[in-house]
């Protein structure tokens, strides 16, 4: 019998530890807010995430800041959360990232409102990429968490705001663990931003893609707006993806290399969903 040697194509030897992560929009308090926050708390607790990209996360007038609520629920995890959408009552919402270990620098970048073809994106809030570089036990976990605008008809706005993340991206290099980018990104993953982000289009930044973790480790369709959730039905609109966690090509001992991935947030406690999203967890190799 012929001996065959195994081929590596330059990961070496598999890890096989895992960091776990997370992507949820919360919702802030729209439609029920008492009902859903200890729903969410709990079904994040159940899902026991390591990092928690999490958008439309709520903070008060008072100085009451649902990112600080979740980050004490979890386990004293730490968080940094920035704030693009004002309600009436003074209540403000945003991005926010919790991390189970320290979060060594961050950062908060507005994203463009405009594109070239003069689409705008006037919503009356920014649009908001936070970036945390967190002091992992295995080494050093660079993420992205993002909101890009909503509107089917702004893809053209979207484009330019994956641009921007991109060049954010490049700009954070060099990194041992390849870059995570989760969020609601509120676009299919056969439009051109997704594309973009993904290889499946041409890139906007060179040497800057991201796997698709739910097409390499998920099952079904992975919808995130369904309306299997009454939420999500009111709006009419049909079941989509919308919701990401990507992540850059393994690097090695194949770190980033998605193993699972399933849905969070999407069955219901006593009748009730705790946001109109559901949200995302999954295991990479770390």
């Amino acid at each position: 019998m012929t001996s065959v040697e195994p081929f590596d194509p330059g990961f070496g030897p598999l890890v096989d530890t895992t960091v776990r992560v997370a992507a949820w929009n919360l919702w802030a308090t729209y439609a029920a807010w008492t009902v859903r926050g200890p729903i969410i708390e709990a079904q994040l607790r159940a899902a026991a995430p390591d990092i928690a990209l999490l958008v439309e996360v709520w903070d008060d007038p008072a100085g009451r800041s649902q990112a600080e609520d979740l980050a004490r629920g979890l386990g004293d995890y730490e968080h940094v959360a920035a704030s693009n959408l004002t309600f009436a009552d003074g209540i403000h919402a945003g991005n926010a990232i919790l991390s189970r270990w320290p979060i060594a620098r961050s950062e908060v970048r507005t994203l463009p409102r405009e594109a070239p073809n003069g689409a705008r994106d006037d919503e009356g809030e920014e649009r908001l990429c936070v970036f945390a570089e967190i002091d992992g036990p295995r080494g050093a976990i660079q993420v992205f968490c993002a909101h890009l605008s909503w509107r089917e008809d702004q893809g053209a706005i979207r484009q330019e705001q994956v641009r921007a993340i991109a060049e954010f991206a490049r700009e954070t290099r060099p990194r041992a663990f390849p870059a995570i980018l989760g969020g609601d990104l509120n676009a299919a993953p056969d439009t051109d931003e997704i594309r973009m982000l993904t290889g499946h289009a041409a890139v906007p930044v060179p040497g800057i893609w991201f796997r698709d973790v739910w097409v390499h480790a998920g099952e079904g369709p992975g919808y995130t707006w369904s309306n299997t959730n009454p939420w999500a039905a009111t709006s009419l609109d049909v079941d989509r993806r919308i919701d990401y966690l990507l992540v850059g090509h393994p690097k090695l001992g194949g770190v980033g290399h998605p193993v699972h991935a399933e849905l969070l947030g999407d069955v219901p406690v006593d009748g009730a969903y705790g946001s109109d999203h559901f949200g995302l967890v999954a295991d990479l190799r770390y």
